[in-house]
Formats: C-alpha cells, sequence, structure tokens
C-alpha cells in the first residue's frame, strides 16, 4: 500500500459535494401540500438476502476454483443458519472464498447478524485470521474475478472475533483490497482501520449495521451505535492479488456493486443477511413513494392509471 495521504487535490472537494447531493437528495423527500403521502410511505421493506432455508440468490467464488464450484461445501445451510465450514478440506493454504449476493446495489442498509464458532481449518494462513471473516459491499462481480484471484476488489467491513485473552480486538473493521478510501478528509493509506467497538469474546451473535450512501458517505454501525465512518470509496491501493488490472481503474470512485459474505479459515455462522434499499421513487404523488429514500430513481414511480408517468 501507498503512504501518502491524497493522491490529489480533489478528494476533499468530493467529500463535500458529495454531502451537498445527500442533503439535497435527503431534503427533497419532503412531500408538498397537495401530496397524498399514505401510512405505507414510512414502512420499510427489508429485503431478505438469506431466506434461511438455502443458498438461493448466492453464488461462491473460492480462490483457485471457478466461481460458482461451491468446493468442499464450504457455504452451506443447516437449521436456518448459513454455515461457513472447512471440516472437508484437507488444507486451506491460500484457498480465500465469498459467497455473493445475486444483485448489485449502491444505496443500502445492511443488517448482518454472526458469530464465530470451532478452530481454524487445517493448514490456514495464519493466526491473523483466527476468528476472522468479512462481509464485503461495493465488490466487483465474481464473474470478473480471474480463478485464482484471492479477494474480491471491494471495501470490506471486517469482522473478528476475541481471543477471550483480555485484549482488545474490536470488529466491524475497514479493509481495503483494490480500493481506497476517505477519513478525515485524506486518502487513508493504510490497508486496514479499526473500529471503535467493543470486543466480543466466544460464540456470541453480534448485530451489526452498514449504511452505505454510494460514492459518498460509508457507515458501520454495532447494536445501533456507530462505530465508524469514511468516505468516497475508490479503486486503488494493494491487498488484492493475480486480478485483471482492468477491473481496478485506479481513482474512479465506486457508486455501487455486490455484496459477499466471506470465508477466512475460521467457521462462522450468519443468522440473518436483511438489506433496505435507499433508493428508489422520491415523488410523493407516487404510490411507490417511501419516506426513507435517499436516492432519486424515476423509473421505479408507480402511478395511478389516470395520473402522471415518470
Amino acid at each position: 500500500m501507498r503512504t501518502g495521504t491524497i493522491r490529489s487535490g480533489n478528494s476533499c472537494a468530493l467529500l463535500a459535494t458529495a454531502c451537498v447531493l445527500f442533503a439535497t437528495s435527503a431534503s427533497s423527500t419532503e412531500p408538498d401540500a397537495d401530496s397524498k403521502v399514505g401510512p405505507e410511505a414510512d414502512r420499510e421493506e427489508w429485503i431478505e438476502l438469506f431466506n434461511g432455508r438455502d443458498l438461493t440468490g448466492w453464488t461462491p467464488k473460492i480462490s483457485q476454483h471457478a466461481p460458482g464450484e461451491n468446493f468442499a461445501d464450504t457455504f452451506r445451510v443447516e437449521n436456518g443458519v448459513l454455515q461457513v465450514r472447512y471440516d472437508k478440506y484437507q488444507n486451506f493454504g491460500t484457498q480465500f472464498g465469498h459467497l455473493f449476493y445475486k444483485s448489485p446495489y449502491s444505496y443500502y442498509r445492511l443488517i448482518i447478524e454472526y458469530r464465530f464458532v470451532g478452530e481454524q481449518a487445517r493448514g490456514h494462513p495464519g493466526t491473523w485470521a483466527f476468528r476472522n471473516s468479512g462481509v464485503m459491499v461495493h465488490s466487483q462481480d465474481p464473474r470478473t474475478m480471474t480463478r485464482d484471484q484471492d479477494f474480491p476488489i471491494s471495501i470490506e467491513a471486517q469482522l473478528l472475533g476475541g481471543k477471550s485473552d483480555g485484549e482488545p480486538r474490536p470488529t466491524l473493521n475497514m479493509c481495503s483490497p483494490g480500493t481506497e478510501v476517505v477519513v478525515d478528509g485524506k486518502l487513508y493509506p493504510e490497508h486496514c482501520l479499526d473500529s471503535s467497538s467493543r470486543t466480543y469474546d466466544g460464540d456470541q451473535w453480534v448485530r451489526a449495521e452498514i449504511l452505505v450512501l454510494g460514492a459518498g458517505q460509508i457507515t458501520h454501525l454495532i447494536d445501533g451505535q456507530e462505530v465508524m465512518e469514511y468516505a468516497l470509496p475508490q479503486f486503488g491501493g494493494g491487498a488484492v492479488h493475480r486480478h485483471d488490472p482492468a477491473a481496478q481503474p485506479t481513482g474512479k470512485l465506486i457508486e455501487g456493486g455486490y455484496i459477499a459474505l466471506q470465508s477466512e479459515s475460521h467457521p462462522v455462522d450468519f443468522r440473518r443477511v436483511s438489506l433496505l434499499n435507499l433508493a428508489g421513487c422520491m415523488d410523493p404523488q407516487a404510490h411507490s413513494y417511501r419516506s426513507y429514500y435517499v436516492k432519486s430513481e424515476p423509473a421505479t414511480c408507480q402511478y395511478a392509471a389516470s395520473g402522471r408517468t415518470p
């Protein structure tokens, strides 16, 4: 990774622009006096990305294997829980895996409930991967990854479990394989940044939330409390190997992408993966208007038969 701060003088200006755009789009949700906004406008329509039964809608991509190959039954569902397991591995090595949801998103809230269990896989890559996993956002399409690529170009919300040794080990950190972010007005020079969360020892369930606002701001929360914030996700940096350089246009802002759950050699369970899309119809005259949208998508507006069309 580079040790500099800002590639050019544009980062702070871009951040200010992003904030203005967000404030403008958010304020446009206010209905006018003639609107007929019903109670459904405030009803949050969460999408359950994990259905609790099987891996419908998800595609595995494991390093050294083709997209769609769920090598050694790494990702499986048992008793309503999406499990990441390595009992059928002879040697983990560097077979880092990711399970991708089928649809890309740009503006959304994502809730993950996870826990670490058991012991690391045989032949794991190191103690750094002990109780270590992640949720990748703004990820590249798994079909654009090379066969031997280790991590997708993405922003990782890193999940860490405590070592029960009394030492702090925060979770929901930020890591940046093939990407970079702006923190406090400057391009962050390191690969990972720790959050302010407390340490979660043992096999307890943890509720993590990620608020993603396109190429603007990304916020991490644990149990509803903010633990990290950064902005202007963009292509660049290192910490990704054997990838196609064409998938990493350095300096370009990342507006959206795929969501993926990680396998990094320690068993982990996911019992909830839920998403609230924040992009949609922001016209209060439309039936499909929702008060919580922050990104306008006029094509999604639905009107009465005798009413307006977008």
